[in-house]
């Protein structure tokens, strides 16, 4: 695959279709480097599979690989899409005793069960408190890890302030608008001991890490089978995607051949 600013993709007419991170785009078969490609057992069902190329992998990775989430610790995730629940799961995998949802469509929280999360915050109904004061006040002091997983700077600052001094860690999940920027006081990163971190993949090693998750499900530690919502033809694609933005949807696999 061409790294800058090309594509080998052309439609019908020999027009190039451009696609995003090299990787994505609705074709029956594509062309990419062999560094991008992990061998997987060929037992495992490929609609599960398909959940490991980013996803899954992304939020458990960032709970697991770049928190590093320690066992009986408190976690806040603001955003309970596919990648906030992925990191649910992920918490609740190296466990974590308390975890806490974000969000302010509340149809999310029942959901958020399946996935782990013991508490919940309606983001729209805290009253006069702001969300920082409410889970400042449920964990008598901020929770030692929080994730932002909906891509927008002013919940980053929100999840900051949440996190508990001294050791707290903020991981950024969510991709925000090119250009978007952050601003902290200084003095709030030297003397609160808190740290923040952008997480890629949540930090996961497609090599190995992806096989190690892989693992997992099949031994049955890792419930992916809860995030398959849908699946469809591929003619039924713009369905798949009206359900992605109504929020009936967390993830839908597109069948090529059926």
């Amino acid at each position: 695959m061409p790294r800058y600013e090309s594509s080998r993709f052309t439609d019908l007419k020999g027009e190039v279709l451009y696609h995003f991170l090299f990787v994505s785009t609705f074709s029956e078969y594509t062309v990419v480097d062999i560094a991008n490609i992990t061998k997987i057992d060929p037992n495992i069902p490929p609609n599960r599979a398909c959940l490991f190329s980013c996803g899954v992998s992304t939020g458990v990775g960032a709970a697991w690989k770049t928190a590093n989430v320690e066992k009986g610790s408190t976690v806040a995730i603001f955003g309970l899409g596919a990648i906030g629940l992925a990191v649910a799961e992920g918490a609740r995998l190296c466990g974590a005793s308390r975890i806490i949802g974000v969000d302010l469509n509340p149809d999310k929280f029942e959901i958020g069960k399946k996935f782990g999360v013991t508490d919940f915050v309606n983001s729209g109904n805290c009253g006069n408190k702001p969300v920082r004061q409410v889970i400042m006040e449920m964990t008598d002091g901020g929770a030692d890890y929080c994730f932002e997983c909906v891509g927008m700077a002013s919940l980053v600052h929100e999840a900051f302030a949440c996190c508990r001094k001294g050791w707290g860690k903020t991981i950024v999940l969510g991709v925000d608008r090119p250009g978007s920027m952050l601003s902290f006081p200084s003095f709030d990163i030297l003397h609160s001991g808190k740290s923040l971190m952008g997480s890629l993949y949540g930090g996961v090693k497609p090599k190995s890490d992806t096989l190690i998750l892989l693992k997992r499900y099949v031994d049955k530690e890792l419930d992916v089978d809860k995030f398959v919502t849908h699946e469809m033809r591929f003619e039924d694609i713009n369905k798949a995607f009206d359900l992605l933005i109504q929020g009936k949807s967390l993830r839908c696999v597109l069948w090529m051949d059926k």
